[in-house]
């Protein structure tokens, strides 16, 4: 039996009027037409011709994904510094509004937030790194003493090594510690350029966090104006979306952070553990990086009550890392978060795994907001809402550095 698809045709005789009107009849059944199609191309199966189509359009649309990937990881000392003001700036924006709102000069909320920013970071580092040199003493005296403990379970404990087979191991590891030490000078020498990089990447991203206070709306409406005149209202329109939801993003991880800082901080601190203040500001920072990030630096508050409090008291601080991840996890996470970016929690565990493979770190950490903004506007421009709108003019408001710059080289309007 034939296929219902490919039904055989009628027999061509010496009129063959019959068996074209017939192939052109199925071709309308099948919503096609052999207008402009090649011998071949009308040959073969609409399926195929389907796959190829859609086959040769992701590959073009791969390999610009990856070029992009390649540029943004080739200028990541830029890339990353800007990322990183855009997201502070989604957090000072309403805070400087605020103050101007209220009556302050423009100037005058702008510095404000700058200084807010600047002594809020500070003083954490501050407070850890002052609390980290002032038990430095007790520190290395407890480190000390763990070791001697570990050395005697060793030997005491089910392995049962001998002082000779553990003399001869830790000699092994210097030996290979002075076979490799090339690669530990090649990184004191690099250390230089890596602090080289990390103020020249400070200073960056505090001087896009400042022309962001500034000038934002006009930098965006620069952006705005690349793109066709049709398609500038949908840009537009995507663009204040994703902002939205990076700037609740923002407030709402920052609740979420201080969370886990205080109720591993707070755990840390009813057990007696040194160090509180620096655990505290390391689960914060940590907490940026979703689901991932509290649960390394909680490890750190376990480590520690392990060295200084014993087996005890470590189980009883990884109980409190694992009763504030299940907090996060289950409510902070889906009901705080996911209202506010719209982000599945899986999407938000896949989107962690993805970034940190990707690009480390800096991934992980610009990987759910990447995706809870580019979900915004991917779903604003597909709802068609942007449609009848007027075209915006985006001219620069009155008094904006926009207007500094001599007429003859702004772009010119289209």
């Amino acid at each position: 039996m034939a296929d219902s698809e490919t039904p055989v045709p009628p027999p061509a005789g010496e009129n063959r009027a019959p068996a074209r009107s017939w192939f052109l009849r199925r071709r309308r059944e099948l919503g096609e037409s052999l207008d402009g199609l090649e011998p071949v191309d009308a040959s073969l199966p609409r399926g195929v011709r389907l796959a190829g189509a859609w086959s040769w359009r992701l590959l073009v649309i791969g390999a610009v994904i990856a070029v992009v990937v390649f540029l943004i990881v080739q200028l990541r000392l830029i890339v990353i510094p800007v990322l990183i003001a855009v997201l502070l700036a989604a957090l000072l924006v309403p805070f400087k509004d605020l103050l101007h709102r209220h009556g302050w000069p423009r100037w005058l909320a702008i510095v404000t937030a700058l200084i807010a920013l600047v002594v809020v970071v500070g003083g954490l580092l501050y407070l850890a790194i002052w609390q980290v040199s002032r038990e430095s003493h007790e520190l290395q005296t407890q480190s000390v003493a763990a070791f001697d403990q570990f050395r005697s379970w060793l030997t005491t404990g089910p392995l049962g090594l001998s002082e000779d087979q553990i003399n001869g191991a830790f000699q092994s590891l210097w030996t290979s510690i002075q076979e490799d030490s090339q690669v530990f000078i090649s990184g004191a020498l690099s250390l230089g350029s890596t602090v080289g990089h990390v103020l020249a990447g400070a200073l960056l991203t505090i001087f896009s966090v400042l022309f962001i206070l500034i000038d934002g709306k006009s930098i965006w409406g620069w952006i705005v104006r690349i793109f066709p005149r049709n398609a500038r209202a949908a840009i537009d329109g995507a663009g204040q979306a994703g902002w939205v939801t990076l700037r609740n993003f923002a407030k709402v991880q920052i609740l979420v952070a201080s969370i886990d800082a205080l109720g591993i901080g707070l755990g840390a601190f009813f057990l007696g553990l040194p160090l509180v203040i620096p655990i505290s500001v390391l689960v914060f920072l940590g907490s940026f990086i979703p689901i991932v990030g509290a649960v390394v630096t909680g490890a750190l508050a376990v480590f520690i009550a392990l060295v200084f409090k014993g087996w005890v008291f470590a189980l009883i601080m990884l109980g409190v890392v694992l009763l504030v991840q299940q907090v996060e996890g289950h409510v902070l996470q889906p009901l705080i978060m996911g209202t506010a970016v719209k982000v599945h929690p899986l999407a938000v565990v896949l989107a962690v795994a993805v970034g940190s493979l990707l690009a480390g770190i800096p991934g992980a950490l610009f990987a759910v907001p990447f995706v809870a903004v580019l979900n915004v506007m991917v779903h604003y421009i597909s709802s068609g809402t942007w449609r009848g709108k007027e075209q915006v003019a985006f001219s620069p408001p009155a008094g904006a550095i926009w207007e500094t710059v001599p007429r003859a080289v702004r772009r010119p309007r289209v």
